[in-house]
């Protein structure tokens, strides 16, 4: 009898393990971290294929249709090609409860046909050859990174993310005075008063064929900087979506705890101290919703194809929500992977700051204007008055020399305002 029990005892056991192991195997197929898009893509023009890995979209864990209801309301549902693809992955994600599809992998996703485009969009031969190259690779996510950073956001001594403000700077790789202008002066990475950790990123792509190859000049630059990010991607304004794009998806990796994100350009003045003065005193309450600029509102697509603004009406039909002009804005940190969740949903756009501010509506976040921002600058006779800089967050444009004057002034004890 003794035996029997035991023996029941064993097949019960085994029985146990049995099923926890499968249930275990099933859970890390289902919910597994997928690698992210191997290949080597310039241009969105596809090169070469190695072998494919999948990725998967990460989506926050309430987004579902209700979510994009704002955007719904200003976007009409139409025969424009954007809203067509728009609404469509709002049906998918409306009928299938695990999210919409997953993107082609980086080296496959120009797969999509000239043919399937002339189908779907009856003046496409119409269009300029970038806004052209632009719809071959709209589907195009998550380039292979060519500079990495991954522990940029780590502190020294603790090991652990500590960054309160990340400067993510667009750039390109010629414009190594004007990185290095910002370094010496409002992009230093350093603790400031109060215990804000600064932290900085120059954002780049790759140069074009037609460009001098700086290759070896920006790993040089990377290893004695540590601050430049490059992907695999050519530079190009219409490009600067897939740039904020991917610069989320690090940023949701390498830096998840930062309390604020600065996106601007590399020619724009920052007077950081006042920057981190304002971000300290956002009431908690606010903090994590936070998405401040100069606010362009009731803004509509340009329909002059001679500018670089140019949206087709065959292409987007409808109006621009509010939003912070690209020139500089600051996000919380906090709606890194809610912004990052919608990529897969909302397609990309040409204008990157337009479709950053599609995102925010989305979300039920919307931008706060503060006269601090002047991304079309202040007035001519304003331009090289101190005080007025120093009451001010940031200005658009101004060149490596006039950035490190600006700097010294506002900073010299001899200042009176």
């Amino acid at each position: 009898m003794s035996r029997i029990r035991n023996f029941v005892a064993l097949i019960l056991l085994i029985s146990t393990f049995s099923i926890f192991f499968y249930t275990t195997l099933h859970l890390k197929a289902t919910y597994g971290h997928q690698p992210g898009h191997d290949g080597l893509l310039k241009g969105r023009d596809m090169k070469t294929q190695p072998p494919e890995r999948e990725s998967r979209s990460v989506l926050a864990p309430s987004l579902n249709v209700s979510t994009f209801k704002g955007l719904k309301e200003m976007i009409p549902q139409n025969g424009a090609y954007w809203n067509r693809l728009l609404y469509a992955a709002l049906k998918s994600l409306k009928n299938d409860v695990n999210g919409p599809r997953r993107a082609a992998p980086w080296s496959r996703c120009t797969e999509m046909t000239r043919e399937l485009l002339h189908t779907n969009v009856h003046d496409f031969a119409s269009y300029p050859v970038l806004f052209q190259t632009f719809l071959d690779g709209m589907s195009c996510r998550s380039p292979p990174a060519l500079i990495e950073q991954p522990r940029k956001c780590e502190s020294d001594t603790e090991g652990s993310d500590q960054a309160f403000l990340l400067f993510a700077i667009k750039s390109t790789p010629e414009n190594f005075a004007r990185r290095q202008a910002v370094r010496e002066t409002w992009g230093q990475e350093r603790v400031y008063a109060g215990g804000a950790r600064v932290r900085t990123v120059f954002l780049l792509g790759s140069s074009t064929p037609d460009d001098p190859d700086l290759t070896l000049l920006l790993k040089a630059e990377a290893q004695h900087s540590g601050d430049l990010l490059q992907w695999d991607f050519y530079e190009s304004f219409l490009n600067l979506t897939l740039k904020m794009n991917t610069f989320l998806e690090w940023a949701q990796k390498s830096c998840p705890h930062v309390s604020f994100v600065f996106s601007g350009d590399d020619d724009v003045f920052v007077n950081t101290p006042l920057v981190l003065s304002y971000l300290q005193s956002v009431d908690s309450s606010k903090a994590s919703q936070l998405y401040v600029g100069h606010v362009i509102t009731s803004a509509s697509p340009l329909r002059d194809s001679k500018s670089k603004y140019y949206i087709p009406v065959s292409f987007f039909d409808g109006q621009y929500p509010g939003y912070a002009g690209g020139g500089g804005f600051i996000f919380s940190g906090a709606l890194l992977q809610p912004l990052l969740s919608l990529s897969p949903i909302i397609p990309f756009f040409p204008i990157d700051d337009v479709y950053v501010g599609m995102c925010f509506k989305a979300l039920d976040v919307f931008p706060q204007a503060h006269g601090g921002f002047q991304t079309f600058d202040v007035k001519d006779t304003d331009r090289e008055n101190l005080c007025i800089h120093k009451r001010l967050m940031l200005v658009h444009q101004r060149t490596p020399k006039q950035i490190k004057k600006l700097w010294r002034g506002i900073q010299s004890p001899f200042l009176t305002c």
